[in-house]
């Protein structure tokens, strides 16, 4: 069973889907049609598709087919949580780094459908917050964990394991997987990293020093980042663009490789690095 993941935002009025869930019926293909983005807001959605959620597939779903972008796929990930299934990704957004099939070669999901297509396995990030010694948030992250002032310079610290990395003042810092370094991370100034590899990517955000540069660090590190001063300043955790905790002066970031990882469905006919010299 394979299930549809549009975000109705950019497939209008579903029509992507539609096509999608005919192409699969006619090959025998059983489907479900799982929005995204369309929980408060269901009046984006025709009415007269059946819908479903991510949460209540069973474990015969062998594959997902998200229709939108980047942010559409960072969303169905999240919603996944610890279960490994499969992602193909048609780009109806911008840059689409994580999506295999553009919208002109949509009908090849039919082929992935079938199972061919070669999986890319991609690291993720257990991110939690430890204030006064104690473990107050936990979650993870497919593309990055980024801690940011609202409008307002913040003092950061960074440690890998227990050596000092890095400490400036500036609007914040990201720490991003190589899947995630061509996101915020290289808008930011950060390296573009092949996204299969196993390594941190942690950059500074407008940094009030010369010297705050990014670092690439070895997945087996631990990297903890401290928010200092604050005083009457805001910062606030934000796990894959999503803004999920204020923080507050002396509250830590730790960050680890996590045992949960994402599968990407690809095609395998262009190279990683051939995808990023076009899209950029």
């Amino acid at each position: 069973m394979v299930a549809i993941c549009p975000n109705p935002y950019r497939d209008a009025q579903l029509n992507y889907t539609r096509r999608a869930v005919q192409l699969l019926s006619d090959a025998g293909i059983e489907c479900v049609v799982c929005p995204v983005f369309a929980e408060n807001g269901d009046d984006v959605l025709p009415q007269d598709i059946p819908y479903s959620t991510l949460a209540g597939l069973g474990e015969d779903c062998t594959l997902l087919i998200v229709i939108g972008g980047d942010g559409t796929i960072l969303s169905v990930v999240r919603s996944l949580q610890a279960r490994s299934i499969p992602i193909l990704g048609v780009n109806l957004g911008t840059k689409g780094f994580m999506t295999a099939l553009e919208a002109e070669n949509f009908d090849r999901i039919l082929n992935a459908a079938r199972g061919e297509y070669r999986i890319s396995e991609r690291m993720m990030l257990d991110v939690s917050i430890e204030r006064n010694g104690e473990i107050i948030y936990t979650d993870h992250a497919l593309n990055d964990a980024v801690i940011h002032g609202y409008g307002e310079c913040i003092n950061i610290t960074a440690f890998c394991d227990e050596d000092r990395m890095i400490g400036y003042s500036g609007d914040g810092v990201i720490v991003a997987t190589p899947t995630g370094s061509t996101g915020y991370s290289m808008s930011a100034g950060g390296p573009i990293v092949e996204p299969e590899a196993a390594a941190f990517i942690l950059t500074p955000i407008c940094a009030h020093s010369i010297g705050a540069k990014p670092f690439v660090i070895g997945a087996q590190k631990l990297i903890s980042v401290t928010t200092e001063k604050l005083h009457t300043r805001r910062a606030y955790l934000s796990i894959d663009g999503n803004s999920v905790l204020d923080l507050e002066s002396g509250d830590i970031m730790l960050i680890r490789r996590s045992e949960m990882r994402t599968l990407m469905a690809r095609f395998g006919e262009k190279s990683f690095f051939e995808i990023a010299y076009e899209k950029l």
